[in-house]
């Protein structure tokens, strides 16, 4: 039987043109008998505290997640990605710092602001962030919050990197006895087959940008958190540097952050063929386009060669989202670009 907590899920799908295919209304039936159980415990049987939804790129795993989200009759709720996530915790963090333990602080307050907590595409590589985030959803846990957890990778495959794993593994032991783990049934990539475009690819010569974007005042810096970034040009809404400004040197999350909550256009130069960069300069550009997606930014892209070959050869584990989200943008070349 058909819960209202699903028919309504699926009716804000519907009125966005968009229609699941078999596996994903099989999981979104499984999820919404979860939650509605959820925020009807028995006395007798108590359900899983969250709900961690993992799988490949291009599944609809944000989709059903969001449309759950917005369904749920929950007094308080919250959507947040994980980098802005994990920038959030750290500024909170230091507004207690005067006290024992600032993460149990912030676990209070977020636990307090939203009974039902939606955390995007949950990925840690960084030792640091991933004892943060552990720790973060134990508190949470305990102060019952309901979390919404969607993931490219199982828990036992977070935090891969071999010298830190095994520090991330309780955590990652207390989301599968905690949460009811869910796997995305293999499938197309629906981002790869959509119409939608979020930006542009511009194939060709550097000079394709500058003739897109003659009219941006030229601006030589912009201060970032106290780290200078060099433009080509700047307005209010728009802004245009190369490659080696925004991944040749150490940005974190943050600053891509910051950008693209101040930008709404943010166009990239010259990029090289990803597999002759290195893995710093690769996982930045994977985080700037995580976040330049999940912030709705329009994104505009130009290398010299195609995207094909902009992608091939790269091993980085995290790549197959990146490479599906840049399959998204308008792809153009030289002799038939139109600005």
């Amino acid at each position: 039987m058909t819960s209202e907590l699903q028919a309504q899920a699926a009716r804000s799908i519907d009125a966005r043109g968009l229609q699941l295919d078999a596996a994903q209304q099989r999981m979104l039936a499984r999820l919404a008998t979860w939650l509605q159980a959820r925020l009807r415990p028995s006395v007798w049987r108590r359900p899983a505290s969250g709900v961690y939804l993992w799988g490949g790129v291009g599944r609809g795993k944000s989709l059903l997640l969001e449309a759950l989200f917005q369904a749920a009759p929950c007094q308080t709720k919250r959507r947040v990605h994980i980098h802005a996530l994990l920038q959030e915790v750290q500024q909170r963090m230091l507004h207690h710092s005067g006290h024992s333990d600032p993460l149990q602080r912030v676990a209070e307050e977020l636990a307090g602001e939203a009974q039902l907590l939606f955390v995007d595409e949950f990925h840690v590589h960084d030792i640091g962030d991933a004892i943060v985030l552990g720790r973060l959803l134990q508190a949470l846990l305990e102060r019952d919050c309901i979390l919404l957890l969607s993931s490219n990778y199982a828990p036992p495959q977070l935090c891969p990197n071999p010298l830190y794993h095994s520090r991330f593994k309780p955590f990652a032991t207390l989301l599968e006895k905690r949460c009811l783990v869910l796997q995305m049934e293999a499938g197309s990539d629906y981002r790869t087959l959509g119409a939608q475009h979020w930006g542009r690819y511009l194939q060709g010569p550097a000079s394709l940008l500058g003739a897109c974007l003659a009219h941006l005042p030229a601006t030589a810096q912009l201060l970032v958190q106290r780290r200078a970034l060099t433009l080509r040009g700047m307005d209010e809404r728009t802004i245009w540097l190369d490659f080696p400004a925004l991944c040749r040197q150490p940005l974190a999350s943050s600053d891509y952050l910051y950008l693209c909550q101040r930008f709404a256009h943010i166009a990239i130069g010259e990029l090289p063929l990803l597999a002759r960069c290195s893995l710093d300069e690769q996982q930045r550009l994977l985080n700037f386009i995580d976040i330049a997606y999940d912030q709705g930014c329009e994104l505009w892209l130009q290398a010299e060669h195609s995207l094909e070959a902009l992608c091939a050869g790269v091993a980085h584990h995290d790549f197959s989202r990146t490479r599906s989200r840049l399959a998204q943008l308008r792809q153009e070349q030289a002799e038939c670009l139109a600005c």
